[in-house]
């Protein structure tokens, strides 16, 4: 999927499966622990925060961290996962 659609679908508040899937396929448990345990605490499923993630990611990003952000991934074999990752690492890191 391009990152495009990936963005397009996660600002869709509504496609909660996406999300908790794309989540779960990072491979990256720690991510994942702290995505759902800061769900818990915001009475939201993983899915819920990660859609929410996202669009506070892209509509809040900066020039250099979107810089940075294609940089990694015109580097990357998945930069769908690269974007991923990098999203959802900043809501868990704020």
């Amino acid at each position: 999927m391009l990152v495009g659609d990936l963005i397009e679908r996660f600002q869709d508040e509504t496609d909660e499966t996406l999300a908790g899937e794309a989540l779960f396929a990072l491979g990256d448990l720690a991510l994942t622990a702290r995505i759902v345990a800061l769900a818990a605490k915001s009475n939201l499923s993983a899915g819920e925060l990660a859609v929410q993630s996202i669009g506070h990611f892209v509509n809040a990003a900066t020039d250099e961290e979107w810089l940075t952000l294609i940089g990694s991934m015109s580097r990357a074999d998945d930069p769908g996962a690269v974007f991923l990752r990098r999203a959802l690492a900043h809501a868990v890191a704020t």
